[in-house]
């Protein structure tokens, strides 16, 4: 089926629907992706930092009456730039007399902050939902939140979506059908196994320990056999990269032919691309919910189809 076809008929599907995606500065590309492939119209925003460092935004056009869509990723860098920027368009949209607004964050700040450990400490990601709460917003959806119990702490109906398959599929496109996926560790297994669905080889997890003295985690592959074999390893997010690193470069020791990495959400703070690479990584694939040089994988298509499903 050729683009102009799909086009025609996402159009068709979005007919007669009141929705509007309204374009986030940090999401630009990604909106307009998911405009084209859901057929519901887009909403551009003039956005401008001020001199002191306030963020401004506009919506350049008209959403009475109708629901909206905001999409804006809320990745470092300037994470409580991008949630204001979120917040402030929220509040616009209703101010403009949007009946619905729905947040597609497919990355979304502080959520790994959803419990205290010591005295005195708050909960960010509950006050990050309670915030959006009176910015306007009356649903959110995020992409491979790293707690899905987070979820649970929002005022209003917060889902996790899941963007394995698509990073799964981007190797069977490049020929890597029936690589061997792997977990950095035991708990991101399902990870793993959502891959495997997809790429249809086997798939299994490294284990990982931590010294109770010093703190520091040892990675081993005990029962692990991917000798000749690809190798996907595969996590929601790296940040630093040195979990990654630490896989890769047991990997080589046992003898894989080849070692990839993939992650729904590419931080890659400092030089965590340079060291992963170094590490003997032959390729890292990321999403456009973190846009930057490994974003290889859209996840508009996943998007689209949860918009279209809302109506």
């Amino acid at each position: 089926m050729d683009k102009t076809l799909k086009l025609k008929l996402a159009f068709l599907k979005g007919r007669g629907k009141r929705m509007k995606i309204i374009v986030g500065p940090a999401s630009k590309e990604l909106a307009e992706r998911i405009s084209n492939l859901s057929g519901f119209g887009s909403v551009p925003v003039a956005f401008k930092v001020f001199p002191d460092g306030e963020s401004y935004v506009r919506l350049d056009g008209s959403v009475q009456g109708e629901d909206v869509a905001i999409v804006q990723t809320t990745c470092p860098p300037a994470q409580d730039g991008r949630l204001f920027q979120l917040a402030f368009m929220a509040d616009a949209a209703k101010r403009g007399g949007a009946k619905k607004v729905i947040a597609f964050v497919p990355y979304l700040a502080y959520a790994r902050q959803d419990k205290t450990f010591l005295a005195g400490e708050g909960i960010s990601v509950e006050t990050v939902a309670r915030m959006l709460k009176v910015a306007g917003i009356d649903e959110l959806v995020t992409v491979n939140i790293h707690s899905e119990s987070a979820l649970a702490q929002f005022p209003f109906l917060a889902k996790t979506l899941s963007a394995i398959p698509l990073l799964a599929k981007y190797f069977v496109d490049k020929g890597f059908k029936s690589a061997f996926a792997l977990s950095p560790d035991k708990g991101a297994m399902y990870i793993a196994q959502e891959a495997q669905a997809v790429l249809g080889g086997d798939c299994g997890h490294l284990n990982k320990s931590r010294d109770r003295f010093t703190g520091q985690t040892v990675q081993t592959a005990e029962g692990l056999n991917v000798k000749d074999q690809t190798v996907i390893i595969l996590d929601d997010i790296i940040s630093t990269g040195g979990t990654i690193v630490g896989a890769a470069k047991i990997l080589r020791e046992q003898g894989a032919k080849h070692v990839f990495c993939a992650c729904v959400h590419g931080l890659l703070i400092g030089d965590a691309e340079k060291r992963i690479l170094d590490a003997g990584v032959e390729e890292i694939v990321g999403t456009d919910s973190v846009p930057g040089n490994v974003s290889k994988v859209s996840l508009a298509p996943l998007l689209s189809e949860e918009l279209k499903a809302q109506k």
